[in-house]
């Protein structure tokens, strides 16, 4: 029989939480469904449209007994053999409900560390495994207490071919937006969270003459983002885009992307690359040991080189008379299908394991 797997989670409309699960269940063999602790956005909408079945159990609190029990139903009603949790408040009531289901096996994706040591909690005890998506949060969660013989680090993946440029998609999104043709586009993609560090890029293109700068995500940090830039004289070249159910079409709207945020994977550096675009980041994990054309590491503590290097790129730009750079890559071992190889071969040594 096919394996069955119930994967829970509870990220925030946009978060790259929702982008990862898709690409997994995608290109996974097992048979998937979801079950979302939070309101689903437009990425789990997608999921559900594209024919996964995409439960609703909205819970606010980290250990919701009425949500636990909700979810032990579901467990148990759809005989799953393992249940894939995704961050925190996910992992801690769906750990739960699959005990409470006679579920033997849990995973477990940790994407960041934001609740500190009470993250390790959700990470222990039997049949319970754990993916890390960066060796860095994999480092961290052994040195609080989790059994490194029940943690793997599968990295965050991408598929590249979902972004591939498009002119006619370019123009047109460009229109919607109101930014007029010949004017370069500074991007910049995720959750707007402080962690994520737009504040700088709001100040850096305060510098950048003529260029306008396009934020694409939602989050707390919004409201305080649209008072810097009007703060900065930059309120009429600062587009707020909100959410996206896929990035690909704000990204043809680009001409050069930049990462500042230091606490992150740098997978968007990825997305930006393949769609053709120079990138700039502050972190990017994947390229610390491998050079990609038109992708350049900010100087560290170093307040000039954000602006400094986004105007050089903007001449790159006028030089190239508006061109696109080659689609680039980090390898393949940043590919979703491979991802989803690693993950669904964990599956079965888990199963296995029983």
């Amino acid at each position: 029989m096919a394996v069955r797997v119930l994967h829970v989670i509870s990220a925030r409309a946009g978060d790259g939480a929702e982008h990862q699960l898709r690409l997994l269940i995608r290109h996974l063999p097992q048979q998937s469904e979801v079950v979302t602790l939070s309101p689903p956005g437009p990425v789990l909408a997608g999921l559900r449209a594209s024919g996964t079945a995409v439960h609703e159990i909205v819970s606010s609190r980290d250990l919701d007994l009425g949500a636990i029990v909700r979810l032990r139903r579901l467990a148990r009603r759809g005989g799953f053999d393992v249940v894939h949790t995704h961050l925190f408040r996910a992992s801690v009531q769906g750990r739960l409900a699959a005990w409470l289901a006679g579920t033997a096996q849990v995973v477990a994706t940790e994407y960041h560390l934001d609740e500190g040591r009470r993250t390790v909690l959700a990470h222990r005890g039997r049949g319970r495994f754990t993916i890390a998506v960066s060796a860095l949060i994999a480092e961290r969660l052994r040195r609080w207490g989790v059994p490194g013989n029940r943690l793997t680090v599968i990295p965050k993946a991408l598929d590249p071919g979902e972004f591939g440029f498009d002119e006619a998609l370019r123009a047109k999104v460009r229109a919607r937006l109101g930014i007029a043709p010949g004017t370069p586009v500074i991007g910049g993609l995720g959750r707007l969270e402080p962690r994520k560090r737009f504040d700088v890029l709001i100040r850096a293109v305060a510098e950048v003459p003529g260029a306008v700068l396009l934020l694409v995500g939602d989050g707390s940090a919004r409201r305080g983002l649209e008072r810097l830039a009007a703060i900065e004289g930059v309120a009429d070249r600062v587009l707020f885009a909100g959410p996206v159910r896929h990035a690909r079409a704000m990204l043809c709207a680009m001409d050069v992307f930049a990462s500042p945020g230091r606490e992150t994977f740098g997978l968007v550096v990825l997305e930006a690359i393949a769609a053709g675009l120079p990138a700039l980041y502050a972190t990017c994990e994947p390229l610390e040991d491998k050079a990609v054309e038109g992708a350049q590491r900010l100087t560290p503590h170093d307040p000039e080189s954000l602006p400094r290097k986004l105007r050089a790129e903007v001449l790159c730009l006028a030089e190239r008379a508006g061109g696109r750079l080659e689609p680039r890559s980090a390898g393949d071992r940043y590919d979703a299908e491979r991802m989803a190889a690693e993950v669904g071969d964990l599956y079965e040594r888990v199963i296995g394991s029983t």
